[in-house]
């Protein structure tokens, strides 16, 4: 779990911010980088599904008003050249986290059951974070697999995402419209009742 609380308002303009729901939260562990006494910004990478960049109000948007994120973005990092390397959500999202081309991988939309693309030896981004004295977390939509495929959701899921340098995770596995539509913490469903399996 995470040690470190979200930035205050006050303080939220030290933290790091890139743009575009939660793909990952990585928080310094003792809030102390290498160099004695100098603070480690807090980094949160967002990543959206279906978001464009004409429909946020900090790049210029109206037609739909988001506060909240022109907020971040204001007191943030506001990437104005940046790119998706896909236009669908796994391929996306592997690329963010491994810094791989997801063609290379032949990285596309997953079934809910597919084994997890991202391999327990592969360099990630939460990893070397962790290396740099951060503590990790993946919040929200996954839709990378889990296991070795076709998992059995009764019982802890091996390798998940503590494997490839998260520290803490809530997530739901792909989309709402896959079965079985559950959450998982730290590779495990929440409110699994013993006498109602999936």
């Amino acid at each position: 779990m995470m040690t470190n609380p979200i930035p205050s308002k006050g303080n939220l303009p030290k933290s790091l911010l890139f743009g575009g729901l939660a793909a990952l939260g990585i928080m310094p562990q003792q809030g102390i980088s290498a160099e004695k006494g100098k603070e480690q910004p807090n980094v949160i990478v967002i990543l959206t599904d279906d978001v464009g960049y004409g429909d946020l109000g900090c790049y210029g948007a109206t037609k739909v008003k988001t506060p909240n994120i022109d907020q971040l973005a204001s007191e943030g990092i506001r990437f104005t050249s940046a790119y998706a390397p896909a236009s669908t959500c796994t391929p996306s999202r592997f690329s963010l986290i491994t810094g791989q081309y997801a063609w290379r991988k032949n990285a596309e939309i997953l079934p809910g059951d597919a084994p997890m693309l991202i391999k327990p030896d592969e360099l990630t981004l939460p990893a070397l974070m962790q290396k740099q004295g951060y503590t990790t977390a993946c919040v929200g939509k996954w839709h990378l697999g889990l296991g070795e495929g076709n998992p059995d959701f009764n019982q802890q899921i091996k390798p998940g995402l503590q494997t490839i340098g998260f520290d803490y995770s809530f997530i739901i596995p792909a989309t709402n419209d896959r079965v079985p539509c559950v959450y998982l913490e730290n590779d495990q469903v929440v409110g699994l009742e013993a006498n109602d399996p999936i």
